[in-house]
């Protein structure tokens, strides 16, 4: 849960920058987040979640 938290802060601030540099413009935002709630809702949620879990937990802790 810790770990989720975390990243959806990281996507937060990394597409708040993003926007605010205007590499990124609203109608992407809206599409990237949208791809984002729709992949969670599919079968591939699973193996990403695993995947984020296994490249976090080889990155050894400062």
């Amino acid at each position: 849960m810790a770990v989720t938290v975390s990243l959806v802060l990281l996507y937060g601030l990394i597409l708040f920058f993003l926007l605010r540099g205007k590499t990124l413009g609203y109608g992407s935002a809206f599409i990237a987040v949208m791809f984002g709630f729709f992949l969670a809702s599919t079968g591939a949620a699973g193996p990403v979640n695993e995947l984020t879990t296994a490249v976090i937990s080889a990155i050894p802790d400062l």
